[in-house]
This record gives C-alpha cells, sequence and structure tokens, in this order.
C-alpha cells in the first residue's frame, strides 16, 4: 500500500511519486489549500491537498485527527520560507494526488500531544498512548535491547531455553499467583516468580549456558518499578566462578550501550562491598552520579548529654550519620520542615542540622538549635570528618543504623535532585560481599538476604552454622545509577551444604523435601558448580528510555492496584467455569 514510511522521505526522492500511509496527526485549512501532518512510526510528512482537484479536496475536508489514509503524490521540496525546522522533514513535503481515507476515527479521549494526561486514560485507551512518538521511541528501543542481548549471548554460546509456566509454589519472598487445575481437583499450579530452580536444573542437565528472556510473575504491592507481570533476561553458567561471570556480563552491558545508545561506559566496572555502600551511601543501589556521601559520626557522640545523639551513639545496632549539603546555608525554614517530613516517611523521628555560615568562627559561625548540646570538641571533629565549608549545610540521622541508613540514603537522592548535584551519564557498579543472612527480630529467625539457593562464601557447613550472622555470601547485584539491574550468585552445588543453609532458615526436612525435594535429588546425582544472575529487562529500559516508570516501556502494563483498565481484567468468571475447576465461592454472611 506504500511506497516508503513518513520519516524516511528526503531529498533524495524529490520529484518521485511516491504513497505513504499512517495517521492524521494535524489538520490545517489555509485558505483554500489543505495541510495535514501525516504520521507513521518513522515521523511526519506534510502533505499538501489543491483545491484543483474538487472531489480530493472535498475528502480532505472531511478528515481529523487519528484519521486512517493512504496518499499518493509527487514529493517535492516546500516553498521558499515554509520550512518547519522542528521537523526531520520539514524541507520537504508530499502534494498529494490520490487520496483515500481507509478508517476514520471518532474524536479521542486525549491528544497525542497533551502533556497532562491522566493515568487511568493512558492505560484504558493504551492502543492510543501508544501511537505517541516518545512511546513508539521506546517500544523500538525495547526491540532493540532484546535484539542485541539475545546476538550477543547467542554469540557467547547461551542456549535459549524455554522454562515451564504453570509450576509448583516455592517460598520466592512474594506471594504466587496461583491457577487452579481442572483435572486435579483442589491443586493448584504456580505462575513462577523466576525460573531459578529450572536453571539450575538445566546446569545439572549439562546445558552448560543458559539464557531466556521470560516473563515472571509476583502478587505484591505495586510502585514504580514494580509490576505484577515483568520481564527478566536470566542467565546460568556451569563451571564458571563470580569473577568469570561478573566480566561476562560487563561486556555484554557495554557492547549494548555502545551499539544501542552510542554511549561510552566504563571500560571496568568498580566494584564495592556491600557495607562499604551502606556505610557511605545507606544504600545498597548507590547512586554514584551524586558525590554526597554520608558520614558515621557514632564515636565523636556517644557521650555527649543529648540523648537524642548518645543513645544510638552507644547501641551496638545504632547509628548516628551526618549528610553535608553543599551550598545548604541557602535552604529555608520551610525547605528543612519539608525534608524533615521526607525523612519521616523511612521511619526517622526528625532532622537535625546545622547551618555553616562561617566554620572559620567556630561555634559562633554556626546556627542550629542543637548546638547547645553540643561540645566544641565534638563540634570541630563533625566539621572535619564532613569536610564542611562556609555556606554548607549538615543534616543528621540518630536511631537504629536500618532507619538511619534507609532515611539519610533517601534525603541524599532526594537532596540531590532537588540541588541539581546529579552528574550527567551512565555509572555502573558491582556491589559484593552480601550478608548470607539478616535476623528477623520479630519471628527470632533467620532469612536469606537473596535466596536459599546462594552459596556461603565458606565451604564449611559447619563454618556456616557456627557463625551464620557474619558469614558474607557469594552473590553480586549490578547497579546502574541507583538502580538494580541485575542480581546473582554462585549457587550452591553440594547437597550438604543445602540441607545447613535449608535448617539455618528454619526450613526443616520434611518441609525442604516437600517443596524442594526434585532439586534436592537432582543434587545427587553429579551437579557442577553453576552461577548466573537475572537482570530486569523493564528496569535496563526504562533507564535507557529516560523513562520514569516501567509501564512506560511495557507495552500493556497493569496498574497500582494490578488492574488493566484496557481489557477490565481481572473479571468475574461464570459459575460453570467455577465448578469445572472444583472451586465454591463463600458466600457473604447473611445471603441465602
Amino acid at each position: 500500500m506504500r511506497t516508503h514510511y513518513c520519516g524516511e522521505l528526503n531529498q533524495q526522492h524529490i520529484d518521485e511519486v511516491v504513497s505513504v500511509c499512517g495517521w492524521v496527526n494535524r489538520r490545517r485549512d489555509h485558505g483554500g489549500v489543505i495541510f495535514v501532518d501525516l504520521r507513521d512510526k518513522k515521523g511526519i510528512l506534510q502533505v499538501v491537498f489543491d483545491p484543483d482537484d474538487a472531489d480530493m479536496f472535498a475528502q480532505a475536508e472531511t478528515q481529523r485527527n487519528e484519521f486512517v489514509l493512504r496518499v499518493e503524490g509527487k514529493f517535492r521540496v516546500r516553498p521558499e520560507g515554509t520550512n518547519n525546522p522542528e521537523m526531520a522533514t520539514g524541507e520537504v513535503e508530499l502534494l498529494a494526488h490520490k487520496l483515500e481515507i481507509l478508517n476514520a476515527s471518532e474524536t479521542p479521549p486525549f491528544q497525542l500531544d497533551e502533556e497532562e494526561v491522566h493515568d487511568d486514560n493512558r492505560l484504558k485507551y493504551r492502543y492510543i498512548d501508544l501511537r505517541k512518538p516518545e512511546m513508539q521511541y521506546r517500544m523500538q528501543l525495547r526491540a532493540k535491547v532484546t535484539h542485541f542481548l539475545r546476538s550477543w549471548l547467542e554469540g557467547n554460546e547461551f542456549l535459549d531455553i524455554e522454562t515451564p509456566m504453570l509450576t509448583r509454589a516455592t517460598p520466592e519472598g512474594a506471594r504466587d499467583y496461583l491457577v487452579p487445575s481442572r483435572t486435579h481437583p483442589g491443586a493448584f499450579f504456580a505462575l513462577p516468580q523466576s525460573p531459578q530452580l529450572f536453571k539450575q536444573l538445566l546446569m545439572m542437565s549439562g546445558m552448560d549456558r543458559y539464557y531466556q528472556i521470560v516473563r515472571c510473575f509476583r502478587d505484591e504491592d505495586l510502585r514504580a518499578d514494580r509490576q505484577p507481570e515483568f520481564t527478566q533476561l536470566d542467565i546460568e553458567t556451569s563451571f564458571m566462578d563470580e569473577e568469570k561471570i561478573m566480566a561476562m556480563m560487563e561486556s555484554m552491558m557495554r557492547g549494548l550501550f555502545t551499539e544501542v545508545l552510542s554511549a561510552e561506559v566504563d571500560s571496568v566496572f568498580p566494584r564495592m562491598s556491600w557495607a562499604e555502600a551502606m556505610e557511605r551511601f545507606g544504600s545498597d543501589k548507590p547512586d554514584l552520579r551524586i558525590k554526597l556521601e554520608l558520614q558515621t559520626i557514632s564515636d565523636v557522640l556517644k557521650d555527649v548529654e543529648f540523648k537524642v545523639f548518645s543513645g544510638p551513639a552507644s547501641d551496638p545496632e545504632g547509628r548516628v550519620a551526618a549528610l553535608r549539603v553543599p551550598g545548604g546555608n541557602e535552604l529555608t525554614r520551610k525547605e528543612i520542615d519539608d525534608y524533615t517530613d521526607f525523612v519521616g516517611r523511612y521511619g526517622a523521628r526528625g532532622l537535625a542540622y546545622i547551618k555553616c555560615n562561617d566554620v572559620s568562627a567556630g561555634r559562633e559561625g554556626l546556627q542550629s538549635p542543637i548546638l547547645k548540646f553540643l561540645p566544641d570538641e565534638a563540634i570541630q571533629t563533625i566539621l572535619e570528618r564532613t569536610g564542611a565549608e562556609s555556606g554548607d549545610l549538615i543534616f543528621f540521622g540518630a536511631d537504629k543504623a536500618s532507619v538511619v541508613n534507609e532515611s539519610l540514603g533517601a534525603l541524599r537522592l532526594k537532596v540531590g535532585q532537588d540541588r541539581g548535584l546529579v552528574e550527567a551519564g551512565w555509572r555502573f557498579l558491582w556491589v559484593v560481599d552480601f550478608p548470607m543472612f539478616e535476623y528477623d527480630e520479630g519471628e527470632k529467625r533467620w532469612n536469606a538476604l537473596h535466596h536459599p539457593f546462594t552459596a556461603p562464601a565458606t565451604d564449611s557447613p559447619d563454618q556456616l552454622e557456627g557463625d551464620p550472622g557474619g558469614t558474607l555470601s557469594r552473590a553480586y547485584d549490578m547497579v546502574l545509577n541507583g538502580t538494580e539491574l541485575g542480581g546473582g550468585s554462585v549457587r550452591i552445588h553440594n547437597l550438604e551444604m543445602q540441607h545447613r543453609v535449608f535448617s539455618l532458615l528454619g526450613i526443616e526436612e520434611q518441609e525442604a523435601e516437600e517443596k524442594f525435594g526434585f532439586l534436592l535429588t537432582a543434587l545427587k546425582y553429579g551437579c557442577p558448580p553453576h552461577g548466573g544472575i537475572a537482570f530486569g529487562l523493564d528496569r535496563l529500559v526504562m533507564l535507557m528510555a529516560g523513562a520514569s516508570s516501567i509501564r512506560d516501556v511495557m507495552a500493556f502494563p497493569k496498574t497500582q492496584t494490578a488492574s488493566c483498565l484496557l481489557t477490565q481484567a481481572p473479571a468475574e468468571v461464570s459459575e460453570r467455569q467455577l465448578r469445572e475447576l472444583s472451586i465454591r465461592l463463600r458466600k457473604p454472611q447473611g445471603d441465602n
């Protein structure tokens, strides 16, 4: 139906007769001449309808936004003085000779150039929203990313192997989506939260190198980077340690950003231990584009009379930390109060501060309600440790270490964004040396920081049981600009070690056999050393596209309540379908 796309026509096609198809992006009637901006996936082209052809001109007069057209005509240079530098095709146009209206359109619920469109409308009429140039770009970018990743992995001898969508429910940290079985009344499949166990089984099957771009499902509360169904790039290898796996993944990411974005990234990604990341940034996924860092000052304040500081400073599980804000002395009282409210969302009970008017003047050059509680020596040490200069402001966090890390870590990001302290570029980072376990004080038990199949950084089960809190894991996370792109680890390939880990996690032998019996059996039959990683494909594309949510790089995402406004899912099903699945809905009390 067409000879060219609208956006690919240029000066080389002058005087050619061409055919184009697309949607009416805009129609303008200029006193006897009608101009239509015709849009397709490659751009916009101005089409001119001359009144000399009365029938065609009459058809052109009926056009409205989002009509679907096929236009044939002569391609030409625009008349002098009519160029549009904002359009890629702004120096050329198509003089129509033939017009075919392929389909009319009702007035759309929103215009494609509207900046403020409610998310509910965007999702309900997603097929219109996807026509926007920025959405077209994002979908094309996503396709380029997946194409490159497949090509790179296959070029490095990885096999694309599918794993089941209907599987057994296993504890992965979130609720499963369950699927009732018609042929096994009362029994349920679960949709996979990840292919973790299956990809380990593939290594035990001798597949050596596996990958899959796979859909995963988690029934959990949503936020900007979470959806009930999402896509992972899943990777597993045999006979490779973490050093080899990380080096290979670095190479893949460097190639991806060079090929798709023509962007340069570090030749070697820096590494940072989990402990160092928490100490300096309060986060295990620090954004290295922001140079602000937390400074621990617990040792300086543990003996001061000010209990707000000395209490957490003396607590083995507490922390007192400072965050210097360059030029922050200009912050108003309202702005400081707003930041106080902000850290309150993360459990902080307040936000102390010191304004540094003139650090050379000592105490007299400082301004803060807490100065009267602090001795001169402590103040001077805080100024030196934070590197504060005149005109700066210092924020303080004092509480349990987890609260201080989370609240000041979030404040660091917000202050950096608010004050324009985020540097341009792509800053990759490996976070390594994670603790193997974290202790849940409420339930008085150990939990796996990653998952129960992550290998500890010891080959001795006895050493693991002797010091579970001090044992590190062989896990690694790739972070980009403050977002965790992917996480992986070397896996447990020894049956005794797997049993010991389960035992520490409170998974008794009977429960382990019930939930993971197939994996435990497989470990008995020659399991190779193996490890891998899984990348959040949606997050990766979101960052590369400069979008703020993974919903903006997914064709048909769900809402914050895990519903689809387009198809009105989830929806009730008939009584007949429920009976076939041996499901009976409990009626509300009071119903007959």
